[in-house]
């Protein structure tokens, strides 16, 4: 068994003082660390009979398709404004200070489909809550949420109640 949190960076001050940075760039260098956290990521659902994952841009799509093809199943990006150049649906969601949107494509989701949600990172849940509405309002049931790290000091996982949510590693503090 990896260590995995031991191959996690932290950085002090980044973005900006008074942030510490979890930079997962050491462990997705690392083969095993990527493999244990893939593996790791994608086996509490594995009996979900999961049909699409879906990964938030943009580390999202880093973890999200290898779980994809672990679990069998397809791969969506949910992108940034702009990105996707087919018709698409945006959901706004909420930042510490101000907004920001994501997307996905209108026919991305089949309906009745059950979905996967993966990130690298809960922090306050804005993020992967847009991404499950977005979801839903295409049709896809949600089996559940997947993420590498969980800052569980921010409490973003009350955002997301409705769903089994899994973190791979948790930093209760700072």
């Amino acid at each position: 068994m990896v260590d995995l949190k031991a191959l996690i960076r932290s950085i002090s001050d980044f973005p900006r003082k008074g942030i510490v940075f979890r930079d997962i760039t050491t462990l997705l260098k690392d083969p095993a660390g990527l493999a244990e956290a893939v593996n790791a990521m994608a086996a509490p659902f594995a009996l979900e009979g999961v049909e699409q994952v879906v990964g938030a841009e943009s580390r999202g799509f880093i973890l999200g398709s290898p779980i994809a093809i672990k679990l069998g199943a397809g791969f969506v990006p949910v992108r940034k404004p702009g990105k996707l150049p087919a018709d698409k649906l945006a959901e706004t969601y909420q930042l510490e200070y101000g907004a920001d949107s994501i997307e996905i494509h209108i026919d991305a989701i089949r309906p009745g489909a059950k979905v996967l949600l993966v990130d690298d990172l809960l922090a306050t849940g804005g993020t992967m809550e847009a991404c499950a509405r977005l979801v839903e309002k295409l049709g896809g049931r949600i089996v559940g949420i997947s993420f590498l790290i969980e800052l569980s000091f921010l409490n973003g996982r009350s955002k997301l109640t409705q769903y089994p949510v899994y973190s791979l590693i948790n930093y209760e503090s700072e």
